[in-house]
């Protein structure tokens, strides 16, 4: 099960209902924070989570309301005696800003930190993948996918009618190995099937641009900037951001399951179903989420 908790969900001026941007995907011992907004950390206390439990951290670009509470969250897991290694992934200019951020703060490096700047497939493991997608926000910006790869099964009809024996074969069968038992050869892709990928798309700050789509096609979950109404499309394109009515177009055009709505400007904090009620109007399946609330996929 992968959970995604909503740590912040407002835009460039933070206000009583939202907090700067952050999430944390968490998924099989993995804690992964995507932008880390000021404020961030106080906002892992009111979740009750553990800040120590990150183990990487994506993110999307270096404007303050995504960044400011690195240095804060930082220094905490070094007070806090965190022992890991810390990876963090960016966009194009990452290792400069991050090493403008250690001059700038007195700062005590007590762990080890790892910067990398991204594109395409940058990590992968036996469960999971990340990859990152350029976009067009004025500054260097990455929209993220996480990717669960499907669990391969052993079909126990397939496997009966074959006359394989149960065994330590199987494990091999599984990993996608073909087999020779008793002279005779089984092919793994006839006795096996594979569940489908869950894919969640991340795209925060961004003007409509052509790599949207195909980076978040058929995503289970695309969580994207929702910062404008279409009446406000002028200032939107102005600043680089999306409305909630283009917002909603790609989640159509893309074929995701389930659009998620967050980055809201506090201009919209007594009417939120503004922004919500003018993407359902192009896309069904969609919520507009609060800070602290979690989505279980």
């Amino acid at each position: 099960m992968i959970k995604i908790t909503f740590l912040g969900t407002g835009s460039h001026v933070p206000s009583r209902a939202r907090n700067h941007t952050a999430m944390l995907l968490s998924y099989e011992g993995e804690n992964i924070l995507i932008d880390c907004g000021e404020g961030t950390q106080r906002q892992f206390r009111y979740a009750r989570l553990n800040p120590c439990k990150v183990t990487r951290i994506l993110i999307t670009h270096w404007h303050g309301d995504h960044v400011l509470g690195l240095p804060g969250l930082l220094q905490t897991l070094a007070l806090s005696g965190y022992n890991k290694k810390l990876i963090i992934y960016g966009p194009k200019g990452t290792k400069e800003f991050m090493k403008k951020m250690f001059e700038v703060f007195v700062f005590r490096e007590k762990f080890p930190i790892e910067v990398e700047e991204v594109q395409g497939k940058f990590f992968e493991n036996k469960d999971f993948y990340l990859e990152a997608k350029p976009m067009i926000h004025g500054i260097p910006c990455n929209a993220y996918c996480f990717v669960k790869k499907g669990q391969v099964r052993i079909d126990k009809d397939k496997l009966k009618k074959s006359g394989l024996h149960p065994g330590p074969l199987l494990q091999k069968i599984k990993e996608g190995k073909d087999v020779i038992y008793e002279g005779k050869k089984y092919k793994a892709k006839n006795l096996t099937s594979r569940d489908n990928d869950k894919k969640i798309g991340f795209v925060l700050d961004t003007s409509m641009n052509v790599g949207i789509v195909p980076f978040v096609k058929d995503t289970d979950v695309l969580i994207m900037e929702s910062s404008f109404e279409s009446s406000l499309g002028e200032k939107a394109k102005e600043y680089k951001h999306l409305t909630a009515k283009q917002v909603a177009e790609i989640a159509k055009k893309a074929q995701v399951k389930k659009l998620v709505l967050t980055h809201v400007s506090a201009r919209y904090d007594k009417n939120p179903k503004k922004i919500l009620d003018e993407a359902k109007k192009i896309f069904k399946n969609v919520v507009l989420v609060k800070d602290l609330e979690e989505l279980r996929v």
